[in-house]
């Protein structure tokens, strides 16, 4: 690294004589313009009379404006740890360039509409013949690929903020220490640059993985509105392309694995929260390499702001190899499996009978999910984080098993309560699971609820004992008292 702090270096003096003063010999007056002092060091520098070719070396001047409006964006952003208007930005871009076999984004029409609307319903018609838990779509809509970035961008800051809020600190603390008290603004902007990156990496993943997904619950976490079932139509079209199946097959095979991630989450209300929790604790855990990111703030150049794209790719984030950490993983990595596999074993038991396709659909959709698309692997790559169902056969193997053993409302009833789901343990031994008595929670549930209400406050059998054991003292006392046996007056 340069003498300066991340190879900024101060700008040239402004001449005295105005235009005179620029056709000075570069070596009167100190550094070159286009030498390694140039303004902040940006650049390999190109020297002359022009005042920019230090900071944008050869760029087309044509995109100069482009450039500083670019620069402007990074350098302005105030707000929290990505630059979500950036990274909404760019989504749109990557979305409007198409996906690499050619296909554009296009409005949807009435008849895609309908047709998404119809497969849906008939999907929870079916549904509730496999699960006893009720239909969890208030509404259906069917989304082009940018309707899709508009609707996950919240579920996406929800999962990104955690670990960019480390870079951010991360970004200050890479200041020698003797320098970060008087170099406030200097940090500041070093916030505002890592915001920037954040928002162009994620803005670029969720740009390509809108041309990928299917839904709204593709990844296995919920991404859009609460309650609203949704298909991409043209992405639907685009998964079936090559399978040899009927199109009305595959868009209702994808539309039942949607309702039934809409069932799961609108009726088990923790599991939300439970699984944006898991990854926001496996997101502490993670360690940010410092000496990576000095490199790529020193080196970033404005003319090429794809550099810091392609820093990100390469990966700063490392998990920290602790206890915690690994249960941290092993938690959301149990989570994802079983909501996924939950979902697989519902919908294999739905199409089964019905779709002539299904097995061969299924299979489609576990190697999928078990390989993940390039922008789910610039996501993990961003994040240290691989959002993929590592044990997907396994949960789904043992959710079956659960059907046959208990029946539908003894199957779903584990999702009552995080303690009575199956662990990664039980995915190793599914029979054990299946077969030994489960714990039953409800009585729990039922004295907090009424405790809550404040009526009818039950007694802790703790405290029942207790009052026993006082009665039986108090009518002891009363027996000596008969006999005479009682106090010191006696």
């Amino acid at each position: 690294m340069s003498d300066t702090p991340f190879g900024f270096g101060l700008p040239p003096e402004e001449p005295e004589n105005g235009d005179e003063g620029k056709k000075k010999d570069p070596t009167e007056g100190g550094q070159s313009a286009g030498g390694p002092g140039g303004p902040f060091g940006f650049g390999p520098g190109a020297g002359g009379d022009n005042p920019f070719a230090a900071m944008f070396g050869s760029m087309n001047p044509n995109d100069l404006g482009a450039a500083f409006q670019q620069l402007g964006q990074m350098l302005s952003y105030e707000g929290g740890p990505v630059n979500w208007d950036m990274a909404k930005q760019i989504a749109r871009q990557t979305v409007s360039q198409g996906t690499p076999d050619g296909t554009k984004d296009a409005s949807v029409g009435p008849s895609e509409r309908t047709a998404v609307d119809e497969a849906l319903r008939l999907a929870d018609l079916w549904l509730d013949g496999v699960t006893s838990l009720p239909s969890g779509s208030v509404s259906t809509v069917a989304w082009s690929r940018a309707e899709w970035v508009e609707a996950s961008l919240p579920a996406w800051q929800q999962l990104v903020d955690p670990v960019a809020e480390r870079v951010g600190l991360a970004m200050g603390d890479v200041l020698p220490e003797e320098m970060q008290a008087m170099a406030g603004p200097l940090i500041g902007m070093m916030r505002s640059m890592g915001g920037a990156m954040f928002g162009q990496q994620i803005g670029q993943a969720v740009g390509t993985l809108a041309g990928e997904v299917v839904g709204s619950t593709d990844i296995g976490l919920p991404l859009g509105p609460a309650g609203k079932a949704a298909l991409l139509p043209l992405n639907v079209e685009r998964f079936g392309k090559d399978l040899s199946v009927p199109q009305d097959e595959v868009r209702l095979y994808l539309a039942l694995r949607e309702a039934a991630h809409q069932r799961l989450f609108a009726h088990v209300p923790w599991l939300r929260s439970h699984l944006f929790g898991a990854v926001e604790a496996y997101a502490r855990g993670i360690k940010v390499d410092t000496s990576k990111l000095e490199d790529v703030v020193g080196q970033f150049d404005p003319s090429q702001p794809e550099q810091l794209q392609d820093a990100l790719q390469q990966g700063m984030f490392q998990p920290e190899d602790t206890p915690e950490q690994k249960a941290s993983l092993a938690r959301l990595e149990t989570a994802l499996a079983l909501v996924e596999g939950w979902v697989d074993a519902v919908v294999h038991e739905a199409a089964k009978s019905r779709l002539t396709s299904s097995d061969a659909l299924r299979e489609t959709m576990r190697r999928r999910r078990a390989s993940g698309g390039p922008a789910e692997q610039t996501f993990a790559t961003l994040i240290g984080l691989q959002l993929r169902p590592r044990r997907l056969r396994d949960a789904s193997r043992l959710w079956a098993s659960l059907t046959d053993a208990r029946g539908l409302e003894g199957r779903d009833a584990l999702w009552s309560h995080p303690d009575m789901l199956p662990t990664a343990h039980d995915l190793d031994d599914p029979d054990g699971f299946v077969h030994h008595e489960q714990a039953d929670f409800s009585e729990l549930d039922k004295m907090l609820g009424e405790a809550a209400k404040g009526s009818g406050k039950p007694k802790a059998p703790e405290a029942e004992a207790d009052t026993d054991a006082d009665t039986d003292a108090d009518a002891d006392a009363d027996k000596d008292d008969e006999d005479g046996k009682g106090g010191p007056d006696q």
